[in-house]
């Protein structure tokens, strides 16, 4: 069997990982932008997973005056209690719950909000669990580990009519806003084609260990894997590095979507939609899958129903970043510190994009703490969240599939013509007595 194709359904699935009103408040100075702010104008926050991002997220939250983190949670306690430190120190008293049980966190009733920010394969039961809790939610990007998983919590979100941000912080984010606002008022004419460059995956795994290696005892490692298939605890693919196993995480291609594709989607007006076409291709993976098994080079086609074709691809010819290109070769580019055109005019700050002006959010934690205080959807909601992601499940499907184009139908999420590929695409396969 070839390197490209060594990833199982099983393996595409990953093992398929896994409101309380908002509180009274005076607007205006009141905002948490500086001053004392009483205590029934706080929004009051837990976090659930502690690790370097998680805690990134909380240091953002809590220098909003008119936050109050009171409780976190990880199954590993040495991240849970630097946590949990952090939070008394900022607040100077010793008061933060901590917990190795999200669930208890969420049954915390004083509790208006959560930053989830777990690995992957933990993001869609947090989610949910939270939205039955009628907490309001910040989710780390990729939205979900799976696409049913997706679909699960939209329709929590919805159900439950809680704030929802994803952690897709681009859009938060000047230069990404104003190529998106170029591309929406036609700028480039009819626009023709997207390219979308994210980062090479891990290509060089760690040898695996010789002999079993025993979980470290500050850690929950059943609990961690979750509803995930339970596997050998292996230190190098644990921390950080579970991303690169499928079945916590969905490699460097799910990681980076959220951002890139994300914003390919805001340019093309894609925010409720998607391709009707989808064929992975070139897929590359390490050349022992004992460690990591996610592809570390990788490419997704995509066409719409307007004509517009997108390619996603690790590519390193490929820069970083979102390209669209306009039928006559005209062209806007954008990534992280860098706005490019063909037309340097576009791009000088005076020049009028059109009467189309996007969502315009300054600080992406801060448009979601005034989502839950006006109950203005937040910048990257749920749905968009899972919009922008699932050309990448279709693509790692397609995979799986032996590179076999996928015909969809974004408007009833289906695939078009395979209704074994639709089922596998929707399947649920937690481990017990985990369920969804």
């Amino acid at each position: 069997m070839s390197k490209s194709n060594r990833v199982s359904r099983r393996g595409f699935l990953g093992a398929s990982a896994s409101a309380i009103a908002a509180p009274y408040f005076v607007p205006g100075s009141a905002l948490g932008l500086g001053g004392t702010v009483a205590p029934s104008e706080r929004i009051v926050m837990g976090v659930i997973g502690v690790g370097g991002m998680g805690r990134g997220n909380m240091g953002a939250f809590m220098r909003n005056k008119d936050v109050q983190v009171t409780a976190v949670c990880d199954v590993d306690k040495n991240n849970m209690n630097n946590a949990k430190n952090q939070v008394d120190k900022r607040y100077k008293s010793k008061d933060c719950k901590a917990y190795d049980d999200f669930r208890g966190l969420l049954a915390e009733e004083k509790i208006d909000a959560v930053c989830i920010a777990t690995p992957d394969h933990w993001h869609a039961k947090c989610c949910v669990e939270a939205a039955n809790n009628k907490k309001h939610i910040y989710c780390q990007k990729p939205m979900t580990h799976t696409f049913a998983e997706g679909q699960a919590v939209v329709a929590a979100v919805k159900k439950n009519d809680v704030i929802f941000q994803v952690g897709s912080q681009q859009r938060s984010s000047g230069n990404f806003r104003r190529a998106a606002e170029l591309v929406q008022n036609g700028v480039l004419g009819k626009l023709k084609h997207v390219e979308v460059g994210l980062p090479q995956g891990n290509r060089n795994p760690p040898a695996a260990p010789k002999n079993p290696v025993e979980p470290p005892p500050h850690v929950d490692y059943n609990f961690w894997v979750g509803p995930s298939q339970m596997v050998p605890f292996i230190p190098a693919r644990f921390h950080f590095h579970w991303r690169w196993h499928l079945n916590f995480g969905g490699g460097q291609l799910m990681d980076w979507i959220g951002h890139h594709n994300d914003i390919a989607h805001w340019g093309m007006g894609m925010d409720k939609s998607g391709p009707v076409e989808v064929q992975a291709s070139g897929f590359k993976y390490p050349g022992k899958l004992d460690v990591f098994n996610a592809a570390y080079h990788y490419k997704i086609s995509c066409k719409y129903a307007n004509g517009v074709t997108t390619t996603i691809t690790s590519n390193e010819q490929n820069a970083q970043g979102a390209k669209w290109y306009g039928e006559d070769g005209s062209w806007i580019y954008v990534r992280r510190g860098r706005l490019d055109a063909s037309n340097k005019e576009w791009i000088k700050g005076g020049f009028d994009a059109g009467p189309k002006k996007v969502y315009n959010s300054r600080e992406h934690h801060r448009n979601f703490l005034d989502g839950c205080k006006n109950s203005k959807p937040c910048i990257c909601p749920a749905e968009t969240g899972h919009r922008s992601i699932t050309p990448g499940h279709l693509g790692l499907l397609s995979q799986a599939l032996g590179g076999k184009k996928l015909k969809w139908d974004p408007e009833n999420e289906n695939i078009v013509g395979d209704a074994a590929a639709d089922k596998l695409l929707k399947k649920v396969d937690y481990r017990k007595p985990w369920t969804l």
